[in-house]
């Protein structure tokens, strides 16, 4: 799987090529608009990682540029955080998801993860077992009935799904689902409360639990997907 990030931030742009390496992706960069935009005109991509703001010509541009000229790689923007405008107007342009720096390395994997899934399969369900979720649409299903999630509760059951067969702790989920505002201190039940009420919605009375708790570690979805 081949993935270009465009960043002009030279230390983010080497940890981030290495550890997209680190995970078996063959990795280019490029450190400013143009260059990037020269590397998507010459080779082709599963995904390309697109900083916002860049020298020469901005992410936006170049997204609205490669879209213009129908090539449909998934785009991952990078944005600074709480720049809302940006994001709508990225995702507006064809953006497939994006991400507020600063951001932490589980998060970005399974973005990565699922956006190289998504274009191979040109799918933005994913489906395990009788659950359906929509990344788009941002409904999830049981057996056909759509579930009431809470926003809180669609971003849990996301990240998990993304990261189905990994144990994911308690404190990534926390730090996914309420970011910077997640308070270890003052907050620490939250996550209990919320996945709780998840439980319960996922719940088949016939089956295993959807979501297994690791002790010690934290949450997992195990099984195989589409």
């Amino acid at each position: 799987m081949n993935i270009l990030i465009i960043d002009d931030e030279p230390d983010l742009l080497e940890k981030l090529q290495a550890l997209l390496a680190s995970e078996q992706y063959a990795v280019t960069t490029a450190a400013d608009g143009h260059v990037g935009l020269e590397k998507i005109w010459s080779d082709s991509y599963d995904l390309i990682l697109l900083d916002i703001m860049l020298p020469g010509i901005n992410g936006l541009e170049i997204l609205a540029e490669i879209r213009n000229a129908n090539i449909q790689t998934p785009v991952l923007m990078l944005t600074a955080r709480g720049d809302i405008d940006d994001k709508v107007t990225g995702l507006n342009l064809g953006a497939d998801d994006y991400l507020a720096k600063p951001f932490s390395v589980a998060e970005l994997l399974a973005r990565v993860r699922a956006l190289i899934r998504r274009g191979n399969t040109g799918n933005p369900v994913i489906e395990v077992d009788n659950i359906r979720l929509n990344t788009i649409s941002r409904e999830v299903t049981k057996d056909g009935e759509l579930l009431a999630l809470t926003t809180k509760e669609f971003a849990l059951l996301e990240f998990l799904l993304h990261n189905r067969g990994r144990a994911v702790s308690r404190f990534t989920l926390a730090e996914h689902v309420w970011g910077d505002d997640f308070d270890p201190f003052s907050m620490s039940n939250f996550i209990d409360v919320h996945m709780s009420n998840l439980r319960k919605k996922l719940k088949n009375p016939e089956r295993e639990p959807f979501i297994k708790s690791i002790r010690g570690v934290g949450y997992l979805i195990e099984r195989e997907g589409k």
